[in-house]
């Protein structure tokens, strides 16, 4: 079971949204179930620490922005030379 403070902030910023979002939230909720029901605990519907540690190492670092491509793309040195072929269209 979630700790007090962490299901309390839950609510209070559920109850923050739109109806629209509202449904969206639970959506995903159910989302979430339906995909990790291997790791809840059918008896006592929480997940042990186990599942709670599997799932952190789950968590994919999204890394996007500037710079992501860095040293892996290269750029030959005659790039910019013009090529025999189309000299006449030059």
């Amino acid at each position: 079971m979630l700790p007090t403070t962490t299901f309390q902030n839950i609510e209070k910023s559920l109850k923050q949204l739109p109806d629209y979002l509202q449904i969206e939230v639970l959506h995903y909720i159910e989302f979430l179930k339906s995909n990790y029901v291997k790791q809840i605990d059918s008896k006592t519907q929480s997940l042990d620490q186990a599942s709670i540690e599997a799932l952190e190492d789950k968590k994919v670092k999204k890394r996007d922005g500037f710079g992501i491509w860095q040293g892996q793309i290269t750029m030959s040195e005659d790039f910019d030379v013009s090529m025999e072929e189309l000299e006449e269209y030059m």
